[in-house]
């Protein structure tokens, strides 16, 4: 039987199709255990899809998919097939076409999403658009950007936050309190003192380079590799391998650093995270295979007094930083807030291993792989 390019393309994405039940490699919020610092809402496990409504669904899809231009099934096919790692254009289709699936009705985009990323999405609240799609800022608009790859998963945070994800007081005492905390050595922060090479930002900025907004810093275990990386564009893509695009390549780095874990977390950094620059701050995505953890002031409860580590699996983003929160968090008792450093607040991402109360490694820079990410609030 004689084939068309269309249905040729619609059969390779439809065996491109995210699946339903978690696997390592599925660009979904299924990964690992239920158990972790502050998951969020939305990371729950899908249900299976019985046989009917997979016939059903799959009958859709391919009935939506050859209504559609074959250089559009093009930039669709290069977006799944690449995870998301190569640039693709915008998908741009009507927003107000509906589809139907068993008692359940979904617009094209959804539709496509749920297909090609989230089987268990529900509803479109629970998404959030990346700023390099077209379709960003534009509320209801005719055509909208249908591209999976052109949206992330919103990490909502748990409220109130599990009890052994929280970090003791004492971890936060000054380091001349009879009974302190470790130093700023052995948690690889800046808790009581810039990190080392803090100065080369200044020197930038003191060079007549142009302003940045913030800078970051790349971590193995305790010792930094490579020099800060300082930041102008609103979009950053930091990553170890990635097929197409710029940005901060941790591959490229030198380190002498000769641990397996370490060679291990690094292979799996792959696409790594994207950080973004927003009119409601600083936005991380998180572009791997893995989750990563971060710890941030701005995410935490504005009343509470110690800070939390949270997981943030593949495909979601979260706000890591806020620069209005962080305006209000000078907290004169809490010596974490009141010794940062001169450039701003700080935000750590590890990246697939967790540190914290419940996990073995207590302090970030026992982590294989991980980022500083300085902001610049003046």
């Amino acid at each position: 039987m004689f084939r068309t390019k269309r249905s040729g393309l619609v059969r390779r994405l439809w065996r491109s199709r995210a699946p339903v039940e978690g696997d390592g490699e599925a660009d979904r919020g299924t990964h690992g255990s239920t158990g972790g610092c502050c998951m969020g809402k939305a990371a729950k496990v899908a249900k299976s899809i019985d046989a009917g409504s997979e016939a059903e669904l799959k009958a859709l899809t391919h009935s939506v998919l050859k209504k559609i231009k074959e250089k559009q099934l093009e930039v669709l096919l290069q977006a799944v097939e690449s995870k998301g790692g190569a640039r693709s254009p915008c998908l741009l289709l009507p927003s107000k076409v509906d589809a139907k699936v068993g008692q359940q009705s979904y617009s094209l985009p959804m539709l496509l999403y749920k297909v090609f990323r989230w089987p268990d999405l529900r509803h479109s609240s629970e998404l959030k658009r990346l700023s390099c799609c077209e379709s960003y800022g534009k509320i209801n608009p005719d055509l909208v950007c249908c591209n999976p790859h052109h949206m992330s998963r919103l990490c909502e945070l748990e409220s109130p936050p599990p009890p052994y994800s929280r970090y003791p007081m004492d971890y936060l005492k000054p380091p001349d309190s009879p009974d302190s905390g470790p130093s700023s050595s052995d948690t690889g922060g800046t808790t009581y003192s810039a990190p080392v090479g803090l100065s080369d930002s200044l020197a930038l900025q003191e060079s007549g380079e142009p302003a940045h907004w913030c800078v970051v810093a790349y971590w193995e275990e305790k010792t930094r590799v490579g020099r800060l990386y300082s930041v102008q564009e609103p979009s950053l893509d930091i990553f170890y391998d990635l097929p197409q695009g710029n940005g901060f390549c941790l591959g490229q780095l030198c380190s002498d650093n000769k641990s397996q874990l370490v060679q291990m977390v690094r292979a799996k950094i792959g696409y790594g995270i994207q950080l973004t620059r927003e009119p409601d701050g600083v936005w991380v995505y998180n572009r791997s295979c893995y989750p990563i953890f971060i710890k941030s002031a701005t995410l935490d409860n504005p009343d509470s007094r110690t800070l939390l580590v949270h997981k943030v699996f593949p495909g979601f983003s979260i706000k890591a930083f806020d620069y209005d929160k962080a305006c209000s968090l000078q907290r004169p008792n809490d010596h974490e807030f009141t010794q940062q450093p001169r450039t701003g607040f700080t935000v750590q991402i590890s990246f697939v291993k967790g540190w914290g109360q419940c996990y073995t490694r207590q302090f970030i820079s026992s982590c294989p792989c991980w980022l500083e990410v300085i902001f610049n609030t003046r």
